[in-house]
């Protein structure tokens, strides 16, 4: 197909299919999680359960997506500095992915949880706990999924670092998706500083650098409609 000729299309479509994360970064909370009602969240899971169960999958996906478009990535720029490219896949591709996988975890024991009952190993077990236990289980569980994202921000902030030098050097896109891309990584590990140092602060700095985050949209766009141009010189 002509579309996949142009290498840095290729990265687009793989970033275009990450787009699905935020169903269960975003949207998932907001339709199913009520703050400070542990009763009304574990209802909401059990009744809208493939809803649920849908975010785990593409939590599953993403993770699987993100390493081949960190190979992507490696592939393009690796004639450029091979360093870091492999950088961008430890950074961007194997750690985020292994901390996804593992975080999958809190969101399979928070639905066991909120369904209460239906299988023997989880009627014994959670025969242990009465109703108000559980729902409290089940919130530790989501707020523990909540807690490992916002401590992984921190490495989907740091691979576009790398990622922005070699975009600078090499020329085949446009300098200045390189500085968005660089601010964009700033603003991610700015934000999962606050949410770990200063809890009080992220909802204020969550706004203010918000803006910021489009940096990897308007590089997805770029690959996908331009590509790159690998017929230009690169900067030493």
């Amino acid at each position: 197909m002509r579309l996949f000729k142009n290498p840095g299309r290729c990265a687009g479509v793989l970033y275009l299919l990450l787009m699905g994360a935020p169903l269960r970064l975003v949207y998932i909370p907001a339709k199913l999680f009520v703050p400070g009602d542990a009763a009304a969240t574990a209802n909401n899971i059990a009744t809208h359960e493939t809803l649920f169960r849908l975010g785990i999958v593409l939590d599953l996906f993403s993770s699987v997506v993100v390493i081949f478009l960190a190979l992507a990535f490696y592939d393009l720029f690796k004639q450029v500095n091979r360093k870091l490219a492999v950088l961008v896949v430890i950074l961007g591709g194997i750690l985020p992915s292994a901390i996804n996988f593992g975080n999958v975890g809190s969101d399979l024991v928070a639905l066991t949880v909120a369904r209460g009952s239906g299988g023997l190993l989880r009627a014994n077990v959670l025969a242990a706990f009465d109703q108000p236990q559980r729902e409290a289980l089940m919130m530790l569980f989501l707020n523990l999924h909540s807690q490992v994202i916002n401590a992984a921000q921190t490495f989907w902030g740091l691979w576009l670092l790398p990622l922005a030098i070699l975009i600078w050097r090499s020329r085949f896109l446009p300098r200045f998706v390189a500085v968005w891309l660089g601010v964009n990584g700033f603003a991610y590990v700015a934000m999962s500083f606050t949410s770990l140092l200063l809890p009080q602060y992220d909802r204020t700095v969550s706004t203010y650098l918000s803006p910021a985050l489009t940096g990897e949209m308007v590089l997805m766009l770029w690959l996908l409609i331009r590509g790159v141009n690998m017929h230009v010189t690169t900067d030493e």
